[in-house]
Formats: C-alpha cells, structure tokens, sequence
C-alpha cells in the first residue's frame, strides 16, 4: 500500500492538482425522528461552515439505483489536515447528537472542471 503523501508527491509531479480535501460520509445512527430534531441546528452549523470557506460541499445521497432517499449524506471539508476535519465532523450537531454517525476520509482532487455563471443586472449565479 502506498503512502497517501507519497502518492500526493507523485500526483503533483505528474501535473495533477492534488487538492486535499475531506469527505464525511454520514449515515443515520437512530431514528428519523432524531434526525429530524437535529436538522435546525445541522443546518446552522452547516452554514456557519460554508461562511467560514471551511464547508466545500454537502447534500444528501440516493440509494443505489438513483431513485430513492435513504438518508446518507456526504460532505466535503476544507481543513489544515485529518484531525482538524474531524474535529469539524464531530462538532456538527448531528454528529454529536449521536443521531447521525460518520467515516472520513482524505479525498485528493486531480482533474476535474467546475463552471460559474454570474448574470450581474439579474444577481443570479448558476454553478454546473
């Protein structure tokens, strides 16, 4: 097995941009109900996160096929390193309730495009 900083060396001496980047893969830990409850407060630290530029992303997961809710989400952490993204997980509401749990993982980005569209005279932006 590769060393992940070996493998992230070799990455950005091929050209790629090997942007660390942190996943957490959250999955219900008890009832819907406490899920639920917690959702107020998940959002709030949520968003308090993503003013911070510390949340890159988050939303929920379908099931396998594409066509059912089954509760899993996933959420994208920018952070100094592992143990400061799970201090981050760890300090979301649904995770400290205990109503949700989760995995983490490092997720290194190589290639990929993001595009952003700003119509200023409408202050509308789409991003694709």
């Amino acid at each position: 097995m590769v060393a992940w900083s070996e493998y992230k060396s070799h990455a950005k001496e091929r050209g790629a941009l090997a942007l660390e980047l942190y996943a957490a893969i959250s999955t219900p830990a008890m009832a819907p109900e406490d899920v639920k409850t917690n959702l107020p407060d998940h959002l709030a630290y949520q968003a308090k996160l993503e003013r911070s530029g510390q949340l890159a992303f988050a939303g929920p997961m379908s099931d396998e096929t594409g066509e059912h809710m089954q509760g899993m989400g996933l959420i994208i952490y920018r952070a100094e390193g592992l143990e400061a993204a799970r201090a981050l997980a760890e300090g979301d509401p649904m995770h400290s309730s205990g109503a949700r749990s989760f995995v983490l993982r490092r997720w290194m980005i190589n290639e990929g495009s993001i595009s952003v569209n700003v119509a200023l005279s409408a202050a509308k932006s789409t991003l694709s």
